[in-house]
């Protein structure tokens, strides 16, 4: 007894650890009203199953035990349910009350679960909208029809499960006999045939409501060519369905008279009457007019429906306002083409984000406890009074940097607390010998940003990559013990620690809290260190994306949390959604197939925590989401107050969402259009830019999104979508847009350009008001006979070139590889123009990629130089007509020198050719080398052309220029590689 107490004890103490220290989690966030309604309706819900199901059966049990035959029949079937009935005696307590228990434990479990639906069912709002079917408001197949389904559903697994439970108490204990009966003799008592009869009734009439509600759930159905009610089942199906609730209903009377006249053949007979019908009027009549009536005039019949399909999908996903424009784009690249696209050229972007990070650690980490992510993020600042497009990343604390004699508790959780400070660099721009150029970075945070916001708040105790907890604040005159930074002229050690001052966390002062949250981590620790103080807060679930997820737990997250310092501290900014898979006629989309693509995959390996409905066929972006990187506050903003589903969870959450108005216009200026959103539009728009029923039904207009042609798998992901500052043909001026491609869709290995997508993804920054054209989708439609290449042509156009592959062959010289950069498209020049950079990046030793050439494409002709704006003159005839944004900053023109993360550097900001002492690299053997790899490029050029002219004179004097060229550029890489050494 003892042991058991102790083991009881124990169990409601770690119990209570996770649910205590829950209700502080959330209670320090400001969110209790969160945690204690969902707990409460799951518990309601709980108790309601279990009560139901338990009581049910337990009823069931009871009646058919307490209304046995006290002298059953003598006959060889009871001779044998003798020994059986000896056999369960002992149990038969305990089984009467263990049975209902334990499904009803597991019926209470499947209840709780449904605790969205249920609240959502009572706080419905009207869509404001019908189905074309039933004319019934969106609203009830969205809020209402789920809670229906589930409650059907679920008494009739209760009367199922309590009518096998007396069905089996009555055959054993002698009230139903299934062997043979004496002439006329009843199988049944009249206890038995009441009480099975009884239960087969309202199993009947719980089918019959089953059926009836199977007519509206149909509008949802998924079908071969589209999603909804099609021909057949509105005029078979849906009127089947009717058919069959009567007939449930009749059978169901006929088993009340059985309970009262005692004949079970009729109720047999309405039972095989029921399934001849669901056989003959919901399974074969159906399928007889889909074949004979509407396979042979497919087009004409299901035109209407299809339309349905069309107008639904469209609304429901928010592109029924699509822009769409007739772009006959040229292939022709003529001198000056750029011109009126001076604007667009200027801010072309350089820097590939899903490349540069290794740049960013070498440059910029500072110490081996911080990192940045794998994939670093896009956005504007305004910089001079000019908004610049920026790749920016937070130095994030990383524990595993640390040596294993380093890593003990106290340095783990009350040492090593945060990170500190963002890196930005221009997106347009590249800095010395390629490297990025930043204007914003160093510890302590110094450049354009700190500048713009007069200082701001550096240190980064919230994010994605920060797992463990942390013991941080102390008593104050208590000498600090968190590490910022070290720093020469620190007076504690060469080192700069701080406390923290801010409400991030639930407390640790009391010997109750500790214990409670010792139990929660495992850590004695906490219990004994003296760095737990009375005002020490713990804090924990640091990544901002389950933050917000646990406090809005009735939303879907985008897959990416991005930063930016706003009004004076850094902010994680995370857009989410709320959606629906029950809207009629919209078509339905697997979530996590219409996001994936080479960005998500990157996401995926480092373990991003969200997590994805399996299919929607409503989403709206209705809530921006923020996170503060130093004391981990959330808030909810209303980014769609129109949106019905918000509407609901805000009657049911009153506090949790913020109204708009509140939003500062220094956060409104980074708020942009979120990427999953876009993703699953323009995985419908391939299909749905088709808005005409009988062209949408041949399907000889649909598109495909292109695999992204930079990817190595074997089996590439699409292409991921790309913030660029861009003006789309018939805009006034450059807007932060978001965008994408479309190719021909079927089966075919054709890639040229059918379609490019842009959305106006800047907010704007009017506090409380977005921007009037934010959200405006703009479709180019190519002309249907177009030879414009598509992203996979241009890249095996940029990979089969002769003089660019033999160029990046001498790139990859000794130890050296090639990588590259994202391809950008854009409508300039009266045609599409394809932007790749190109980075080299050393295979050994000290790995980060650099800038050295960039690639253009425009038709079929291709620019290659050290710079995009001398790639564009390239291509458009030796004068493009605008300059891009790396206009006079080839190596030997850049001035100034860029920041090496070290305390005290400040950041330019303007991009430079110095070499940092950091970077490991010097001017003069990087020279040499591009010097050489030019000379190797005009030699083999020669070679080529002396070769064409039968001059083999001049062919063998080019040839011993590249020998030379190539010992020069071998000799150049292998000084630069010891300088890096």
């Amino acid at each position: 007894m003892a042991v058991v107490a102790v083991a009881v004890v124990i169990a409601a103490l770690l119990l209570l650890a996770q649910f205590w220290t829950e209700v502080m989690w959330f209670g320090q966030l400001g969110f209790s009203r969160v945690i204690w309604t969902e707990w409460g309706m799951r518990a309601a819900l709980f108790a309601t199953g279990f009560v139901v199901m338990a009581g049910s059966v337990f009823w069931s049990f009871t009646a058919a035990y307490r209304s046995r035959p006290v002298y059953a029949p003598s006959t060889p079937e009871q001779a044998t349910l003798d020994q059986y009935r000896e056999a369960v005696e002992p149990l038969r307590r305990v089984v009467m009350i263990a049975a209902p228990v334990l499904v009803g434990f597991f019926a209470g479990v499947a209840a709780s679960a449904q605790w969205r639906a249920v609240l959502l069912a009572f706080n419905s709002e009207p869509f404001g909208e019908t189905d074309p079917q039933f004319n019934m408001d969106i609203g009830f197949f969205v809020f209402t029809l789920p809670a229906l389904r589930f409650g059907v559903g679920f008494l009739i697994s209760v009367v199922v499960i309590a009518g096998i439970a007396g069905l089996i108490t009555h055959y054993l204990y002698g009230g139903l006999r299934v062997g043979p009966a004496a002439a006329g003799g009843p199988r049944t008592t009249p206890a038995a045939r009441i009480h099975l009869a009884i239960i087969g009734a309202v199993l009947l009439l719980l089918i019959a409501a089953n059926y009836w509600l199977d007519r509206y759930s149909i509008l949802t159905n998924a079908g071969d060519r589209f999603d909804g009610a099609s021909y057949s089942d509105v005029h078979a199906v849906i009127p089947a369905k009717g058919i069959l609730t009567v007939v449930a209903i009749f059978v169901a009377a006929l088993f009340i008279v059985t309970a009262f006249r005692g004949d079970w053949r009729l109720p047999a007979i309405g039972v095989g009457l029921m399934v001849v019908s669901a056989i003959a009027i919901g399974g074969i009549y159906p399928a007889v007019v889909q074949r004979f009536q509407v396979n042979p005039n497919a087009q004409e019949l299901e035109a209407e429906y299809i339309q349905r399909n069309i107008d639904a999908t469209l609304s429901a996903f928010d592109i029924d306002d699509v822009e769409k424009e007739q772009y006959d784009a040229t292939t022709e690249a003529e001198e000056g083409a750029l011109r009126s696209d001076a604007d667009t050229a200027a801010s072309i972007r350089l820097l590939d984000p899903q490349v540069v990070s290794p740049s960013f650690r070498q440059l910029q980490q500072n110490k081996q406890y911080y990192n940045f992510n794998d994939s670093l993020s896009v956005d504007k600042y305004e910089i001079d009074g000019e908004s610049r497009d920026t790749v920016i990343a937070v130095r994030e604390l990383n524990l595993d940097g640390l040596g294993q004699d380093q890593r003990n508790w106290v340095n783990d959780h009350t040492v090593y607390t945060h990170g500190y400070g963002v890196v930005a660099a221009y997106g347009n721009q590249p800095g010395p010998d390629g490297r990025p150029a930043f204007f914003e970075g160093g510890i302590p945070s110094q450049g354009a940003i700190t500048d713009m916001e007069g200082e701001y708040e550096p240190r980064i105790y919230f994010s994605p990559s920060t797992t463990t907890y942390s013991v941080v604040g102390a008593p104050e005159g208590t000498d600090a013990w968190e590490l910022d930074y070290q720093a020469d002229d620190a007076d504690d050690g060469g080192q700069v620690n701080t406390t923290f001052t801010g409400d991030a966390g639930p407390s640790v002062g009391s010997f109750g809290s500790k214990l409670l949250f010792a139990l929660k981590f495992g850590e004695e620790q906490l219990l004994f260190s003296d760095r737990v103080t009375s005002e020490s807060q713990i804090l924990y679930d640091r990544d901002p994306q389950q933050r917000v997820s646990k406090v809005a737990p009735w939303l879907t997250l985008d897959n990416r949390a991005y930063p930016a310092v706003v009004d004076g501290r850094v902010k994680w900014i995370i857009d989410a959604y709320t959606t629906s898979d029950a809207v009629p006629y919209s078509t339905s989309t697997p979530l996590d197939e219409a996001v994936a693509d080479t960005l998500t995959t990157t996401t995926t390996q480092t373990g991003a925590p969200v997590e994805l409905p399996e299919e929607v066929n409503y989403i709206r972006n209705s809530v921006k989401a923020t996170v503060d990187a130093y004391d981990g506050s959330v808030d909810l903003y209303a980014w769609d107050a129109e949106d019905p589903i918000l509407k609901a969870w805000t009657n049911v959450f009153p506090t949790s969402v913020k109204p708009m108005e509140e939003i500062s216009g220094d956060l409104m200026s980074h708020l942009r259009y979120p990427e999953d959103l876009f993703k699953v539009q323009r995985t419908l728009l391939s299909q749905y830019h088709v808005t005409n029923s009988a062209e949408f039904f041949s399907g000889q207009d649909f598109w495909n999104n292109p695999t992204d042609p930079t990817s190595e798998a074997t089996t590439a992901p699409l292409q991921p979508p790309y913030y660029l500052t861009l003006q789309m043909p018939g805009q006034e001026e450059s807007s932060f847009s978001l965008t994408s491609t479309f190719i021909p869709g079927g089966n075919t290995d054709r890639e040229v350009l059918t379609g490019f997508l842009a959305v106006d993804a800047d907010a704007g920054n009017q506090a409380g008001t977005k921007a009037e054209d934010y959200g405006k989708l703009r479709l180019l439609e190519l002309p249907r006979d177009t030879t414009v290449p598509g992203p996979g042509q241009v890249q095996n156009n940029f990979d089969s070139n002769p003089t660019i592959s033999e160029q990046l062959n001498l790139l990859q010289i000794g130890s050296s590889t090639v990588r590259r950069g994202n391809q950008l498209t854009l409508p300039m020049g009266g045609g599409l123009l394809y932007v790749q950079p190109v980075y080299i990046q050393s295979t050994g030793g000290t790995q980060f990629p650099l800038l050295r050439k960039v690639l253009v494409a425009f038709g079929d002709d291709i620019g290659f130089a050290d710079t995009l704006d001398e790639a564009l003159d390239q291509v458009f005839g030796g004068d493009s007509g605008a300059q891009a944004g790396d206009a006079g900053t080839a190596t030997d023109e850049a001035p100034t020198a860029p920041p090496t993360g070290e305390p005290g550097t400040e950041p330019s900001t303007e991009p430079s050719t110095e070499p940092t002492e950091e970077s490991g690299t010097g001017g003069e053997p990087s020279t040499e080398l591009d010097a050489a790899l030019q000379e190797a490029a005009d030699a083999m050029e020669d070679a080529n052309a002396a070769q064409r002219d039968g001059d083999w004179t001049a062919y063998g004097e080019a040839q011993e220029r590249l020998q030379q060229a190539l010992e020069d550029a071998i000799a150049a890489e292998e000084a630069q590689s010891g300088s890096a050494g």
